[in-house]
């Protein structure tokens, strides 16, 4: 069973994270099948990028799934990996349409994040504990979006919040139930193909502050710092 359901209809690219047994974990070769039809949308005239889960939710974030058997170095490779993948994403040429549902965590939550347009079912809630682990991921990136107070309380507490919060810190943009999706995507690829595609990526590039390098050292800082396996493991503990 393949990990990443693509379908391409006219200018419109969706992409559907289908680990339903794993909650949408962010498995290693997921997080690398994302990776390449990002690219690959931006060669192939791409207007509008969707991002969807299969079953019970969007994302739980990073699999965690046999984590004691890999090296420090094999999971801050991983965790890299991920910030690029949120990097490629934020920074698109095309629009990105993010649909959550269900309960979201950690890199899932910042999946969800990097996308341009944010929508969420009435029910979804959002959890990012990463820094309980000493993990800088996506934090720059989510001040931005709610502003530095709120996200300063919201990472340091790992605090759950569902929709309604979240529209009113302006993490997620609209409220919608999933039965209506299909309607919200044919919307958003007509404001996709509104203007032409080299002047919508450079509405973009001009409306996004490009901090990829500062973003990508922060990460690394915060994952190089030795006994980051101990640290993964007390956490698991905990939850």
């Amino acid at each position: 069973m393949s990990e990443l359901l693509t379908e391409r209809a006219g200018a419109t690219l969706t992409l559907t994270l289908n680990r339903p047994d794993k909650m949408n974990a962010l498995s290693a070769s997921l997080v690398e099948a994302l990776q390449a039809a990002v690219d690959e949308a931006a060669r192939s005239g791409v207007r509008l990028l969707v991002l969807r889960g299969n079953g019970r939710n969007f994302s739980a974030g990073f699999d965690f799934g046999g984590v004691e058997a890999q090296s420090e170095g094999d999971l801050l490779l991983r965790f890299v990996r991920i910030e690029q993948l949120l990097q490629s994403l934020y920074h698109a040429p095309f629009d990105t349409l993010a649909l959550a549902h269900g309960k979201n965590f950690g890199a899932g939550v910042d999946l969800f994040g990097a996308c341009t347009l944010r929508i969420a079912a009435p029910e979804a809630s959002f959890r990012m504990p990463g820094l309980q682990f000493g993990l800088v991921l996506g934090t720059r990136r989510f001040a931005t979006q709610v502003g530095a107070e709120r996200a300063r309380a919201i990472l340091q507490a790992s605090h759950t919040f569902g929709t309604e919060e979240a529209l009113g810190l302006g993490f997620v943009h609209r409220s919608v139930d999933a039965e209506e999706w299909p309607d919200l995507v044919v919307e958003a690829e007509q404001a996709a193909t509104g203007l032409a595609p080299a002047t919508a990526a450079r509405l973009g590039g001009v409306l996004r502050t490009d901090t990829r390098d500062a973003d990508l050292a922060d990460l690394v800082r915060s994952a190089a710092e030795p006994g980051l396996k101990a640290r993964i493991a007390a956490y698991l503990g905990r939850r």
